[in-house]
């Protein structure tokens, strides 16, 4: 393992004189850091308390279960909407115990086929997990919370699995059934990974473990190393902690390192001797050292998802209530992307610039995304307008 010796300081310097930055393609960006900023000591400590409550969270257990009704409460709580939430249910040879991966997806702006995967798992085995992997639970919730309101270019999924102390079978559910059953396949820009990043008590826990891809298959390995110097780079700007470069292995990213995806995460560097025991409490952990990875991975995952912290820009996403309208240039089908109305019916038309409606479609027990066929519309520039009961959206549409 190579040690990486934190540079902030003179980095912010030399970036506040000079406007660059160690030769990588990443920059102090104020937004971003007025973001990271926002993220709250008292919101991690209390989740991984009501973490710890929840029991051991074992395969076909009621505290399992019990865990994901809190996480959905979490991001319901946050403004996220039911048709945003999905569970995706499986069972697997050996066990009849019903597990569940829960999924939280954000639209992209720019780039909404093309997925950035925040993740960890929040099943236990032995004891509650409150380190392995409640850290890494209460770090999704909080990046999830503060950027649930900033548009991004490309779309976030938050993904909480439960299996991964089995041998990471919701991980691998997820791959087999979602992304290499997505038509075409789902394409995922980046897998940032989160496992076990609560540090130990009593320990100067002022370093966090960068994880990149060194295995098999070796073609996605140069692509998962320039993620994780990027995520380097974040951490330095965004957070006071140092960094240490080491191998990706034995979580939930392994099973998309296998089909072929590119792979990044975090890990506690000083490693707790409470993993998969009883004694995995709070009580050992260091919280403060799970906000401040908390903090580098919200910087992180705004770098990966290019978000867009301008007042306008978040204004004008926010009163449209985050509803999208892709492809935009459209030929033979149009996605509708409801984003945070809370509606399960809508009608969609679209008007030329006569103000001539020429197709309009109800929609009834709505998903996050709807399609509709446009095949039959004329070339030309189009409102695409979506209304419910309370609410009209309209946008500018090109359909070719």
């Amino acid at each position: 393992m190579i040690a990486i010796s934190s540079k902030k300081n003179l980095q912010i310097l030399l970036i506040a004189l000079f406007g660059f930055s160690f030769g990588y393609s990443q920059t102090y960006i104020q937004g971003y850091a007025d973001v990271v900023n926002q993220c709250s000591q008292i919101n991690i400590t209390s989740n991984l308390q009501e973490f710890e409550a929840l029991g051991v969270k074992r395969r076909g257990t009621t505290a399992l279960q019990n865990t994901l009704n809190w996480l959905r409460t979490e991001y319901l709580n946050y403004g996220y909407t039911a048709s945003q939430l999905q569970e995706y249910s499986y069972t697997y040879s050996g066990s009849t115990a019903i597990c569940k991966n829960l999924v939280v997806t954000k639209v992209g702006t720019l780039y909404p086929n093309t997925y950035v995967i925040v993740c960890g798992h929040y099943d236990s085995i032995t004891g509650t997990g409150t380190n392995d992997n409640g850290s890494g639970t209460v770090a999704i919730l909080e990046i999830a919370r503060l950027l649930r309101n900033i548009p991004t270019e490309y779309s976030i999924k938050f993904i909480n699995f439960s299996g991964e102390e089995d041998g990471l079978r919701g991980s691998q559910n997820y791959v087999n059934t979602v992304v290499n059953s997505t038509t075409p396949k789902m394409d995922i820009r980046v897998v940032f990974n989160m496992d076990e990043i609560g540090g130990v008590a009593g320990l100067t826990n002022d370093t966090v473990t960068c994880e990149r891809d060194t295995g098999n298959p070796s073609s996605n390995n140069a692509a998962s190393n320039a993620k994780t110097q990027e995520l380097i780079t974040c951490t330095e700007l965004y957070s006071p902690l140092n960094t240490f470069l080491a191998s990706a292995y034995a979580s939930d990213y392994m099973t998309f390192e296998e089909n072929n995806e590119v792979i990044t995460g975090f890990f506690e560097t000083n490693e707790t001797t409470h993993r998969h025991t009883a004694s995995d409490l709070l009580v050992n952990m260091d919280p403060v050292y799970n906000y401040n990875i908390s903090k580098a991975a919200i910087g992180a995952t705004m770098h990966y998802a290019v978000a867009n912290t301008t007042v306008l820009s978040n204004e004008i996403f926010n009163e449209s209530n985050q509803v999208s309208f892709f492809p935009n240039p459209s030929s033979d089908y149009l996605n509708i992307n409801k984003g945070n109305l809370t509606t399960t019916t809508y009608t969609f038309s679209l008007v030329d610039i006569q103000g001539k409606t020429v197709l309009t479609q109800h929609f009834e027990n709505v998903s996050l995304l709807e399609r509709v066929n446009i095949m039959s519309v004329a070339s030309g520039m189009y409102l695409a307008v979506l209304e419910t009961d309370s609410n009209r959206v309209t946008k500018k549409i090109i359909v070719e």
